[in-house]
């Protein structure tokens, strides 16, 4: 009861974790710099925090076992508050004026592409931690979680054989949700289904009462979602009031990111399948050790840690092992690590940079809500990142900088 009152009540140790943003590990000046822009305060906090927290958590095993190069890691972190404006500012602050040696951070597409030009200016590498889209191709920016065809290319045939071909999607209105509906459409087709319904829902609509209405007159064998956002969460319980939990099995790739499942009464999540990179509920010496050590040094009211919280944690293990590689901290020392082969062991499995993308090629798990928690029901081991037809080759051409859409 204690995560499902923590996420609840919107994260309100989010101003607590903000005070830890002082750079408590420098050394002087012989310090590693990592800068970090994320959203410790307003409605994105949900996400922040724990990202924070997970960044932490990983700098602070990098210095217990030496440091990079004998040299300690210090955090700058910024927090941009849930506002656009402030992720320009920031990231101009701490690439320009502190100097730092990579940036992570940003949740939405939108703060990622405000940012994502300022350090590329200066070539500040830059980390983007968090499942989105794809399509982005630029040296200087690496995408280290789940992109929609990872998610979608390993589970939707098992779905489609174990309950039909007719599939529809309900997803956000925006590029993220856009673009994973055109994955669906293609990898069901190829897999003998058929998308007979595609809907999409604007971040804060959550009346779905007419949709419901339409989804009961044409009977899916499956639905497919993609929500975002606390309003989309209203759908749930609608479905439940029209009297459809356990009716048409649900399969999800974001469901979960923010501990969806703890939130809801169990009957209405119960059965809910999610396709992520990480799960908590991971069973792998590297997973244990890492919620162990997140729950030791941050308490048990985390809420949920999710793909977005392991995501940042695997980011800086993968920027630690190519500058131990490479011995320097420059984006082109980042490249020629990454050229010849980076890859870690992290709480999610193996996840390994490609270079011709700058995105991780990880696994991918199959999970089932069942009595309040998930449970593993299969692994996709090395799903490549979503670059339909080789659009982005960074090998071949280093001066690419632009964000492809899905070549279907």
């Amino acid at each position: 009861m204690k995560r499902r009152e923590f996420i609840a009540g919107g994260l309100a140790a989010g101003a607590a974790v903000s005070a830890l943003s002082a750079p408590a590990l420098a050394q002087g000046n012989g310090a590693i710099k990592l800068g970090m822009v994320i959203d410790t305060s307003g409605p994105l906090e949900v996400f922040g925090v724990n990202k924070l927290r997970a960044i932490e958590l990983a700098v602070d095993e990098i210095n217990a076992g030496g440091g990079l190069l004998g040299r300690n890691v210090e955090v700058l972190h910024r927090d941009t508050q849930s506002s656009n404006q402030l992720f320009g500012q920031y990231a101009r602050e701490l690439a320009m004026s502190e100097r730092v040696d990579v940036l992570m951070g940003c949740t939405t597409s939108a703060s990622r592409e405000i940012v994502r030009p300022v350090v590329n200016r200066v070539n500040v590498p830059y980390f983007y931690n968090t499942n989105y889209e794809g399509g982005v191709c630029q040296r200087g920016t690496f995408c280290t979680s789940a992109t929609p065809s990872a998610m979608v290319e390993p589970i939707l045939p098992r779905l489609i054989k174990e309950h039909g071909p007719k599939v529809y999607v309900l997803a956000a209105d925006y590029n993220y949700g856009h673009f994973s509906d055109q994955w669906v459409k293609k990898i069901a087709a190829e897999n003998g289904g058929e998308v007979i319904g595609s809907e999409f829902f604007p971040l804060d609509s959550s009346n779905f009462a007419s949709t419901i209405s339409r989804i009961q007159e044409q009977k899916p064998d499956l639905i497919h979602t993609v929500f975002v956002g606390p309003a989309h969460g209203a759908f749930w319980g609608q479905w439940a009031s029209a009297g459809m939990v356990g009716q048409i099995p649900i399969s999800s790739q974001t469901f979960g990111l923010v501990g969806e499942h703890l939130l809801l009464p169990p009957e209405m999540s119960e059965g809910v399948m999610a396709s992520l990179n990480y799960f908590q509920e991971i069973d792998s010496p590297e997973n244990k050790a890492f919620v162990e050590a997140f729950e030791a040094k941050f308490g048990t009211d985390y809420g949920y840690i999710s793909e977005t919280t392991a995501a940042e944690y695997q980011g800086v293990k993968l920027w630690a092992a190519a500058v131990e590689a490479s011995g320097g901290t420059t984006l082109d020392d980042l490249n020629a690590a990454f050229a010849e082969g980076i890859s870690i062991d992290g709480p999610s499995g193996k996840v390994t940079m490609d270079p011709k993308s700058n995105h991780c090629v990880l696994d991918v798990h199959l999970a089932q809500v069942q009595g309040g928690e998930f449970k593993i029901l299969d692994t996709f081991a090395a799903s490549a990142p979503s670059n339909a037809g080789g659009q982005c080759d960074l090998v071949a051409n280093p001066n690419t900088n632009q964000q492809f859409e899905p070549a279907l």
